[in-house]
């Protein structure tokens, strides 16, 4: 029974173990088929993607071939260009060359000819100078028998005739270059005295006959006039100066006539303001103090204008003249204005000239201190002013440039010449001189009638303050040539009948009109 239970379980054994060989060989062999279908999916799936890849590369290899296609294209094109340029150039240079050897060839050629028609010519020449000596010959002989003049005779004859004929063009010779050099002259001195106009530039007359004085407040205008006006009143009779004391805030005005008594007043006003004590004593005594340090006051004034033109050396009392211009007109026209200004034009002249400056300066600020000599003095102000600088130990070439400044002596250097363009410059300028307002409407009213009585005129125009005549004909009337001469008579009658500074251009202007409508 024991065996047959042992067989039983080896045999359960064996087909236990048998069941289990088929069953694992069951799932062995599953394995296998699904391992044979992943292989078969990742080949396929490999197939698929090498042949992507295949794809790719074959694009890029197509697009690369293609980039490296154009760019050797492009690069032979170039090459091609830059080759057929060279080319170009090359045959250009080579046509060039052969244009050259054949004009040199060409050249040589007309020099042999030329070099033999010359051999030619210098033959015939010889031969005609041979000729022609022969002829001197045989003519001399027959001169000197029909003029019975031996040769040296017949020769010092043509040397007078030569040399008077010689005289003749260098005569004319010498009047070419001097109206030529004349003319260079002016030329030059226009050029000269407008730059110096250009480098000095001055304001334009501003004669006041008052001064208004600044005032610290308006209380200091009571204190000014004072208990029942006993103050101004003795200011006025002090300085004689009338003051002037009206609504203008912060300010009165002194008026008078005489420019250096207006300024005494202007003086003493101020430090009286500074000192604070105003009443009559006071005012008399501060007037009196000012009119005696004046003479400090005017050399001050001088002293500074030295100063500014940088002259040097002169005279205490010579200073004392420069200060006391300033406190003298003519014309409306400042005397010390008018002096540095005539300065400033001399200097800048003289160097120009490559003269001296500062004697020129010198001459033109003292060239009308004879304006403020005394009665003791006789006779035209440049002279007067001559004396005087002379007297106080001035340069013999400064004493002459004052005298001759208005050509009431000789001018005995360039410096005199100089001073005088200076002070016609400044006096004639335009705004440098006032005239009367009914006289300058006068002046402009005749120049236009002298203008308007001339026939052909239809009208004419004063402007640039009556420094400019403009005129417009009728161009029926006067014609082109005619223009001229009417322009010139016009400015030839102004000279006669009108008194006026510096000068007035005439311009005459002819104008034709052709006027058509189109309907």
């Amino acid at each position: 029974m024991m065996f047959v239970s042992i067989v039983l379980l080896i045999l359960g054994l064996a087909i236990g173990f048998a069941a289990g060989l088929l069953y694992f060989k069951s799932q062995y062999v599953k394995k296998i088929e699904e391992a044979q279908g992943s292989a078969e999916k990742i080949i396929e799936e490999a197939k698929k993607e090498a042949h992507g890849i295949k794809k790719d590369a074959e694009v890029k290899a197509k697009e690369y071939w293609y980039n490296e296609k154009r760019k050797f294209e492009r690069e032979s094109y170039e090459e091609r260009r830059r080759l057929e340029k060279e080319r170009k150039a090359l045959d250009e240079r080579e046509n060039q060359l052969d244009k050259r050897a054949e004009s040199i060839s060409r050249k040589e050629r007309e020099l042999r000819n030329l070099e033999k028609t010359l051999q030619e010519r210098e033959r015939g020449i010889k031969a005609k100078e041979d000729r022609l000596e022969q002829l001197i010959q045989e003519e001399a002989k027959k001169l000197e028998e029909v003029a019975r003049l031996t040769r040296e005779e017949a020769k010092a004859e043509l040397m007078r005739t030569l040399e008077a004929q010689a005289r003749y063009e260098a005569a004319q010779l010498v009047y070419k270059i001097r109206e030529e050099a004349k003319e260079k002259a002016e030329r030059e001195a226009k050029e000269i005295i407008a730059t110096a106009i250009q480098r000095c530039a001055t304001s334009h007359t501003a004669e006041s006959s008052v001064s208004v004085v600044p005032l610290p407040s308006d209380d200091m205008k009571g204190r000014i006039i004072g208990r029942e006006g006993r103050n101004i009143r003795a200011f006025e009779a002090a300085t004689g100066v009338e003051v002037i004391i009206d609504d203008t805030p912060e300010a009165v005005t002194l008026s008078a006539f005489d420019p250096m008594r207006r300024e005494i007043a202007r003086l003493a006003l101020e430090k009286l303001m500074q000192d604070g004590r105003i009443h009559p004593a006071r005012i008399e005594e501060v007037v009196e103090k000012v009119k005696a340090e004046f003479d400090d006051y005017i050399k001050k004034l001088g002293e500074e204008v030295l100063l500014e033109l940088g002259i040097a050396g002169l005279h205490p009392e010579l200073v004392k003249y420069v200060g006391r211009m300033k406190f003298r007109y003519s014309y409306g026209q400042n005397l010390l204005q008018h002096s540095i200004e005539v300065a400033k034009l001399s200097g800048i002249i003289a160097g120009e000239l490559g003269l001296r400056e500062d004697l020129a300066k010198r001459a033109g600020l003292l060239h009308d201190i004879g304006k403020l000599a005394d009665d003791t003095y006789e006779g035209p102000h440049a002279v007067i002013g001559a004396q005087i600088a002379k007297k106080f130990g001035e340069n013999d070439l400064v004493v002459n440039a004052i005298a001759a400044h208005h050509e009431d002596v000789d001018p005995q250097s360039p410096y005199a010449v100089i001073v005088a363009a200076a002070d016609a410059i400044s006096g004639s300028r335009p705004g440098a001189r006032r005239e009367s307002l009914e006289a300058y409407i006068k002046r402009i009213e005749r120049l236009e009638s002298i203008a308007t009585s001339f026939s052909g005129v239809e009208k004419a125009y004063a402007i640039q303050a009556g420094r400019e005549l403009r005129i417009i004909v009728e161009a029926d009337k006067v014609s082109d040539v005619e223009a001229f001469d009417l322009a010139r008579e016009i400015a030839g009658k102004i000279e006669e009948e009108l008194e006026y500074p510096g000068q007035i251009k005439v311009t005459v202007i002819r104008e034709t009109r052709a006027v058509e409508y189109a309907r």
